[in-house]
């Protein structure tokens, strides 16, 4: 076994360009007022891993261009479709008049385990909610379904960006099953 060198790994991979016109997967995230720039581009660099459809930045989530941001996407906020809107709520409408399903990764009297989402449940949109908070309660109102991941330990839920990578690579997976 060898390690791969970065020219490797890259020549396995979509360059920038191509990425502007590759197919994306029926997948879109909303951030609902994420504060850790950190989590903010950590969550870049994840959705440009799975090559969502499109990030929603909403409420008082940062945004591009931001010295912090850039640290932990390294470069993927260039590959990644991405919008800023304040109001989540008009980005939810906007979605679900569409007929992508609204997913929120929330602790709800209705959630389900992440592994059971269907192919059939796609095009969909993960939701994201703020550290501290969670999802809103308005935005877990219009959901369609709610998602959440088995704690084990002590702890009721993990880091926003490391919930959401572990959710969107099943979602993946799942497509791809």
């Amino acid at each position: 076994m060898r390690k791969l060198s970065h020219d490797e790994i890259a020549r396995q991979r979509f360059s920038a360009e191509q990425l502007k016109t590759a197919e994306r997967y029926p997948m879109y995230a909303l951030l609902d007022n994420i504060r850790s720039l950190y989590n903010v581009g950590s969550i870049f660099r994840t959705s440009d891993g799975v090559r969502i459809s499109k990030l929603f930045l909403c409420g008082y989530t940062p945004y591009p261009p931001r010295r912090e941001i850039e640290k932990t996407a390294l470069g993927s906020t260039l590959t990644v479709p991405w919008e800023y809107r304040p109001d989540p709520m008009t980005v939810v409408a906007e979605l679900k008049s569409r007929g992508i399903r609204l997913c929120v990764l929330e602790h709800t009297d209705e959630s389900r385990n992440y592994h059971s989402i269907t192919k059939n449940e796609f095009p969909l949109c993960v939701v994201i909610g703020g550290e501290i908070t969670g999802v809103s309660k308005e935005i877990v109102a219009q959901a369609d379904t709610a998602i959440e991941i088995p704690m084990f330990g002590a702890k009721q839920s993990l880091n926003a960006a490391v919930a959401y990578g572990i959710a969107v690579f099943e979602l993946v997976r799942i497509l791809n099953s």
